[in-house]
């Protein structure tokens, strides 16, 4: 036995993700034994075995810690007139990144640096234990590699979004854009960066563009993401199955050929698609937009991930639970499904086998609720449930 072991008991209801009864593996009257950071052992608690320290759950639900896989968390500002605006009628097209880029660039490493701690540690406390973290706002060589710097002090999963938007300064050369983020750009930033993403989207960039960056992107040892299919139909589903994208994310609006597109990237052992649906309900809910349609996706055997787009202009939401709450009211995801697609289902968009799951190996990161089943999540939703968490098998 470990000398930092620690007992986790008095489980009324654990969802692990893995063996147990339904999709989620659920256990009743269960235990975890933590060493070392990593689950050691999951049973009944009347077989738990001993440890130098215990944890208590009082019959309460407990479960994998939340998997943010998408979130743009290094930026300066907010946009609070622009979602009033909204709210009042205004459409949203994506313009007001270029807000953003110039807060961004004007401000400090420690200004960076704070909003983000300030967003994980809000996460954090709210259940998730591992977010992804973009760049994306600072659209110079300069500003994405200091971007990712600052993202890499708090996330292992970071992401080079150099192809946001074209910045102002480019606007009328596009084609000197993409060479610069396919060139030094992507230099600077790779060191600090696991994947690369671009916005391909109309009013951002073209399929064309899309693909030479991306294909910089693997060149250079990074793992694929696409923002895809927010705006309106158009090629990005299409572009990141191609490429292998680990995700595509957003997939409000798909044609059968995406659907059947994704569905295409399943994987010969039954374990999902290869390629995941990634959806972002918070950014729907901040924007006015129609929500995807995970039912869809869910029927014809799509990996679907959920997340918070975590950002100051379309999704200002770090709350995980929360983006839960809306898939099962708004896009007809059963609460199991939602839980799955928040937690293991974010682990596989960042094609992570460690985290999602309560299972011997995994890294030990759960969430003891104030509520006696998962199903709480979404039965009430905006109420604070999130009793403890442990990231790393430490309390937080």
């Amino acid at each position: 036995m470990s000398a930092s072991s620690l007992l986790v008991d008095n489980i009324g209801e654990l969802v692990t993700n893995g063996p147990g009864e339904g999709p989620l593996g659920i256990r009743r009257d269960a235990a975890v034994l933590v060493e070392e950071g990593r689950v050691a052992w999951v049973g009944p608690a009347a077989y738990a075995p001993a440890a130098d320290r215990r944890i208590d759950a009082g019959g309460a639900a407990v479960l994998p810690g939340f998997v943010d896989s998408h979130a743009h968390l290094v930026f300066a500002g907010d946009r609070a007139a622009e979602f009033a605006a909204r709210m009042a009628g205004e459409p949203y097209t994506g313009g007001g990144i270029r807000t953003t880029v110039g807060a961004t660039r004007a401000a400090s490493d420690d200004e960076l640096r704070a909003t983000v701690r300030r967003l994980r540690g809000e996460a954090l406390r709210q259940g998730t234990t591992t977010m992804e973290i973009k760049s994306g706002y600072g659209l110079t060589v300069a500003d994405e590699a200091r971007s990712l710097r600052i993202a890499a002090e708090t996330s292992s999963e970071t992401t080079f979004l150099g192809a946001h938007v074209v910045p102002a300064e480019y606007a009328d050369r596009p084609d000197d854009y993409v060479g610069l983020v396919c060139g030094p750009m992507l230099a600077a930033a790779a060191p600090y960066a696991r994947w690369v993403d671009v916005f391909c989207e109309r009013g951002a960039f073209d399929v064309d563009h899309a693909r030479a960056i991306l294909a910089c992107g693997q060149a250079a040892g990074l793992g694929v993401r696409v923002h895809a299919n927010q705006l309106g139909p158009g090629p990005g589903v299409q572009l990141g199955v191609e490429l292998g994208a680990a995700s595509v994310d957003h997939c409000t609006h798909l044609s059968d050929a995406d659907v059947d597109a994704l569905a295409g990237t399943a994987s010969t052992d039954g374990s999902g698609t290869h390629t995941v649906a990634t959806l972002l309900p918070g950014a729907e809910f901040s924007t006015r937009s129609p929500y995807p349609d995970a039912r869809r996706l869910l029927d014809a055997g799509v990996t679907v991930a959920l997340a918070t787009d975590c950002n100051p202009g379309s999704s200002y939401t770090s709350s995980m639970p929360f983006c839960l709450a809306l898939a099962v009211r708004e896009m007809r995801m059963t609460p199991a499904e939602a839980l799955w697609a928040a937690t293991a289902g974010g682990a596989r968009a960042l094609r992570r086998d460690d985290i999602g799951v309560l299972t011997p190996g995994a890294r030990a990161d759960l969430v003891v609720l104030d509520a006696p089943s998962y199903l709480h999540l979404a039965y009430r939703p905006g109420v604070p449930l999130i009793r403890q968490v442990l990231h790393n098998g430490v309390s937080q």
